[in-house]
């Protein structure tokens, strides 16, 4: 038997992409597909030229996001059992808006752009990508971080450490800081699902604002090429045998 690399200790969904993480208690993870409603949603700019007559994976760059618009770092979210969806935010307050309701689109794109600069694009639509997710990336793949390494990199930052600041999907505990750059190209079980570990994870600079005031508070960036030579923060992962998964899991390594 394999020992176990790590524990799987908190799995994260981002409905609306840049707008705040959901706390998943499980997920069922399908092949060749994201985290199930992970960045369902994004939310064009009225620049845009996302086809909403074709709705696809489009770049990160046609929507709104962390990156450019630091303040939507402290968004936090909230499911409700009706689908509708709780949005918090320091400044702005709270709405709950269902993003599939014309209803609760206008909300949420009235509430944002509270949060976004006056020189900006404001928010105009939000974009449907339910079967795969608008990820940064344009495979289907998710996102593996460990909390070992946030420790340290949050203590060399001397920040708290908060998953928040970079957007992941499984979180895993147990094993030494940056072991996961160890596993692309190998085969890992979690739970009921086999998945294949990719490559790591080049980051941006939303990683830079404090997820609490979503204001800029330390150069991650800088931190991780001084310290460590890249600016890497996880990998990415394909499912390529679907099953469930839940806080608590052993990852092993299969090959």
């Amino acid at each position: 038997m394999q020992a176990a690399f790590a524990t799987l200790s908190a799995i994260h969904r981002h409905p609306v992409k840049a707008l705040g993480a959901e706390i998943l208690a499980g997920a069922d993870l399908a092949a060749g597909l994201t985290l199930p409603g992970d960045r369902a949603w994004a939310l064009a700019h009225e620049k845009s030229r996302f086809d909403f007559d074709a709705p696809a994976w489009t770049r990160c760059t046609t929507f709104l996001r962390g990156a450019t618009f630091p303040s939507l770092m402290a968004v936090t979210v909230a499911a409700g059992p009706d689908g509708a969806l709780t949005f918090r935010h320091p400044e702005a307050g709270e709405i709950v808006a269902d993003p599939a309701s014309p209803a609760g689109e206008a909300a949420l794109i009235a509430w944002v752009d509270r949060l976004i600069p006056a020189h900006a694009p404001r928010p105009a639509r939000l974009a449907p990508c339910p079967e795969r997710g608008m990820t940064d990336n344009p495979n289907p793949w998710l996102s593996i971080l460990s909390d070992a390494s946030l420790a340290e990199l949050s203590a060399r930052a001397g920040v708290a450490p908060d998953r928040r600041r970079f957007r992941g999907n499984l979180w895993i505990e147990g094993a030494a800081p940056w072991a996961e750059f160890d596993l692309p190209g190998r085969e890992i079980r979690l739970g009921g699902a086999v998945l294949r570990v990719r490559e790591r994870i080049e980051r941006c600079s939303a990683t830079q604002a404090d997820p609490e005031t979503g204001r800029h508070d330390v150069d991650m960036l800088g931190l991780l090429e001084k310290g460590y030579g890249h600016k890497d923060f996880g990998v990415f992962a394909e499912v390529i045998s679907g099953g469930p998964v839940a806080p608590g899991d052993k990852l092993e390594i299969a090959a």
